[in-house]
């Protein structure tokens, strides 16, 4: 059986990618400070308390489970304003920290990680599909992390470990079992903000509606979280097959290959609510763009991988993860 050490396994992408690793019968083992991750999420698992900058702790994982085969770095902070308020901390966190935790890597003879990258270091402002190959302009501090970190693996894969890197925008909903999902009580992204007017009873703005898109409004690519989850999978299974030779790293883009409008983003909402949510067309705010969604190709061919679950799938799970993120929230 297959074991796979999972950083930031705690979290919301981290603890996915654990369920689904575990529903393939892949056994993850967890590591994570629990600055952002959720205990709870780790129940069951192989845990360890810890960060990932801390040597002695990596060495004693790899002591007790030396039959750990590949890594799934997911460990970093990454809300945008917050990396605009705190760029220091964002850097220490994501790039200082993931470069020590590399070198640890490489110390225990581990050669295979998989990087849980984003696909906000593209130029993605004018509506248009991205793919491995567009232009890179990371637009904030996090982004920047994630575009640094990518540089700085692809360096040290030339004679250290092999890094296959994974570029998505934005994740929604939940493990459809349940075990774990967004863990913020009010979250920032398009869909947490549509659900909380909902909730409240109050119109939702679609803020930009002159956009050129094929509605006029913004456009984002929403993948299902479980779909994440499946290439991550798919990654482990396909590593060596992917990276041979003298390809020692790759990046993958993991996207709809449509992306969603605020618009069909609504739509989508209103097709499993019960009750319709109302909505109010407004002005752009300061500092948005048209945005943009990636194109896949690279993931079908390396990975087999393609989205399975729809934005509806998507909105449904997020909805029936409400209940439980309360009480989770509420212990």
């Amino acid at each position: 059986m297959t074991t796979v050490l999972i950083a930031g396994g705690a979290g919301y992408i981290g603890s996915t990618v654990a369920s689904a690793c575990l529903d393939a019968g892949i056994t993850p083992v967890i590591l994570d400070n629990l600055v952002r991750g959720r205990r709870e999420f780790t129940e069951g698992r192989t845990f360890y308390e810890g960060d990932i900058a801390d040597g002695p702790l990596i060495d004693r994982i790899f002591a007790e489970h030396p039959d750990i085969r590949a890594v799934v770095h997911c460990a970093a902070l990454i809300v945008v304003p917050e990396s605009v308020a705190d760029p220091i901390g964002y850097y220490e966190a994501n790039v200082g920290k993931s470069l020590s935790f590399v070198g640890h890597l490489h110390r225990n003879g581990c050669d295979r990680i998989i990087f849980s990258s984003s696909a906000s270091i593209y130029r993605a402002e004018d509506g248009s599909p991205v793919d491995e190959d567009s232009p890179l302009a990371p637009q904030s501090p996090y982004a920047r992390t994630k575009a640094v970190c990518e540089g700085m693996f692809a360096d040290i894969a030339v004679t250290g470990p092999r890094v296959l890197s994974l570029r998505y925008f934005n994740p929604v909903g939940a493990d459809p079992r349940l075990r774990t999902g967004l863990q913020l009580r009010r979250p920032s992204h398009a869909l947490g903000v549509l659900i909380q007017a909902h909730r409240e009873g109050r119109p939702f703005p679609i803020t930009g509606t002159d956009y050129p898109t094929r509605d006029g409004t913004g456009i984002r690519d929403y993948v299902h979280v479980w779909d994440l989850a499946a290439a991550h999978v798919a990654a482990i299974e396909r590593f060596d097959s992917i990276l041979t030779g003298s390809e020692r790293s790759i990046a993958i883009n993991l996207g709809t290959g449509s992306g969603t409008t605020v618009r069909e983003l609504c739509d989508a909402f209103n097709r499993v609510v019960s009750t319709p949510l109302t909505t109010v067309d407004a002005g752009p705010r300061p500092g948005d763009v048209a945005g943009g969604y990636t194109k896949s190709d690279r993931a079908a061919e390396l990975l087999g991988w393609t989205p399975k679950l729809s934005v509806e799938d998507g909105i449904r799970s997020a909805l029936e993860w409400i209940p439980v993120r309360d009480q989770l929230l509420k212990d």
